[in-house]
């Protein structure tokens, strides 16, 4: 009896798990920056960002809840990307990319070039607008290292994505925006445009973005 309760008791407790539900996102476009990206993101809301296949230690961040939403409400309209994507059509190369659902221990995946759905390029403007924001991360954190007087275009730069509705996870860059606000190693335009920016992350709903989507 004990150990039925046990037994019970242990399947209770790793059901949830065995229904976990995950998307991948691939993009593999030579003579891009970047060439190649791969986005894992869990229903949390948690991301991996990856430049390379076997890239360790990947690039971790968090989606707010309604990003997340958005981009999984969108992989059930494909059908949890059972739907076809391809268009077919004879066009431009535009980058090879390959969409996951995992579903406990399932796994779907199609791999296209071009799609006329429409669900399909709202997706893929939401995979892109994640990878936005880690390849800018990327180049703020070396510029903050490495170029300090070139925080402030940097920032800028960083500033014209947001306005464009260009970045998801945008919390993202607050420890580095905070890091520039408060040091003295940088410009006073760089410090007070990145003590804006932090502001404006913390609080979005606050601020009105200059650009509809």
């Amino acid at each position: 009896m004990i150990r039925s309760l046990l037994l019970f008791a242990l399947l209770a407790h790793t059901a949830p798990a065995q229904g976990e539900v995950s998307l991948c996102f691939t993009k593999s476009f030579p003579g891009s920056k970047p060439e190649f990206y791969k986005i894992d993101l869990t229903a949390a809301g948690n991301v991996e960002y990856r430049e390379a296949p076997d890239e360790e230690p990947p690039l971790k961040f968090q989606l707010r809840e309604a990003e997340t939403a958005a981009i999984f409400e969108l992989a059930r309209k494909l059908d949890r990307l059972g739907r076809p994507l391809e268009s077919g059509l004879k066009v431009a190369r535009m980058g090879e990319k390959k969409y996951a659902w995992i579903e406990g221990g399932a796994r779907r995946e199609q791999t296209f070039n071009y799609s006329l759905d429409p669900d399909a390029q709202a997706l893929q403007e939401w995979v892109e607008r994640v990878a936005e924001a880690a390849v800018l991360f990327y180049d703020l954190e070396r510029t903050v290292k490495y170029d300090r007087l070139g925080t402030y275009k940097m920032l800028l730069k960083i500033e014209a994505s947001w306005d464009k509705r260009r970045l998801a996870g945008h919390a993202l860059f607050l420890p580095l925006l905070d890091r520039v606000a408060k040091s003295t190693s940088y410009m006073n335009m760089a410090r007070e445009r990145a003590e804006y920016l932090a502001e404006v992350f913390r609080n979005p709903e606050a601020h009105v973005e200059k650009t509809s989507p």
